[in-house]
């Protein structure tokens, strides 16, 4: 159950200062890694009776620095703060990052978290690194610190799932490869995505598999394209759903959809916001001679869900 938190996307609205241990990163997804590092800390300031806050970057910095895909988050902005409260943070700030911000030296940026949050400790991993061309790594950090009455604390033990680290990268890779297991292992949680229901060309009705069409960020990072067993989540009840990623290459469809058959379910939701959870791919898209194999091929993956997620 997420505490109450504090919501800010500049430091300077923080409304007062009282001592703070804060984590500075990214946090795209909220990985494990992201997760021990934040529970050590929020430990840390319980412990002490300091404040835990989390700064996370928006856009992500490699958005303003480099040339990224369209297609790039593992969640939206505001599913992240949420994934962050959860751990425990009462204070989050989602600093705007542009060229400005970019050109800050990391010094400067030190000062701005001691003057807005009297900052005690800051948190990070052990590749952590702030300011202008990433000047203010860690050794630079612990100077600041020792100059300025703050600590550095880094994380240094390497979370791992299977036989590898995880990273946001790892868990981009494998979204993209449609390896759930990877990307849910690494997690520590289902990979989900929500967004509202909106009209499609209702050619599944008519094949006897209605299905909710999704309308998501366009720079979510979306699953391979395939099929997926999924929970489908909406006005707080849960349903089994068979969930098509692709661009639907037997009716020659235009563009990526989203599109969840929600089992034993016949309601119009049109308009109305669904969370979907991806399980595992069933198989990957597919393009066949006509309705018939397709309807065929429906039936079969609907079955499948069936079995992994009711049975």
């Amino acid at each position: 159950m997420t505490q109450s938190f504090v919501r800010v996307t500049h430091l300077s609205e923080v409304d007062h200062k009282r001592p703070t241990y804060i984590a500075v990163g990214s946090f795209d997804g909220v990985h494990l890694g992201h997760q021990a590092l934040l529970r050590d800390m929020v430990a840390r300031a319980r412990q002490d009776g300091a404040r835990a806050a989390a700064l996370t970057f928006f856009p992500h910095p490699r958005r303003v620095l480099q040339t990224l895909p369209p297609r790039f988050y593992l969640t939206t902005l505001d599913d992240r703060v949420h994934l962050l409260a959860e751990q425990g943070i009462d204070l989050i700030v989602t600093h705007p990052f542009d060229d400005e911000v970019r050109q800050i030296r990391a010094a400067d940026f030190v000062d701005q978290l001691l003057a807005a949050l009297d900052m005690k400790q800051l948190w990070g991993g052990n590749n952590i690194a702030l300011g202008y061309k990433r000047e203010g790594d860690v050794p630079f950090l612990r100077r600041q610190g020792a100059a300025k009455g703050f600590t550095v604390e880094t994380r240094d033990e390497m979370v791992a799932w299977g036989d590898a680290p995880v990273s946001s990268r790892r868990v981009r890779e494998a979204l993209a490869a449609g390896d759930m297991a990877t990307v849910n292992g690494c997690l520590g949680r289902h990979h989900s995505v929500r967004g509202p229901v909106v009209k499609g060309d209702q050619r599944g009705r008519t094949i006897g598999f209605p299905t909710a069409n999704l309308a998501l960020w366009d720079e979510l990072l979306l699953p391979g394209f395939g099929v997926y067993a999924t929970y489908a989540t909406i006005h707080g009840r849960r349903y089994a759903a068979a969930t098509n990623v692709g661009v639907r290459p037997t009716v020659n469809g235009s563009g990526v959809t989203i599109e969840a058959h929600l089992l034993d379910f016949d309601e119009d939701i049109y308009g109305e916001e669904v969370r979907l959870e991806f399980v595992r791919r069933i198989r990957p898209e597919m393009k066949f001679a006509g309705l018939d194999a397709l309807q065929a091929q429906i039936a079969a993956d609907v079955a499948a869900v069936r079995h992994d997620l009711l049975l």
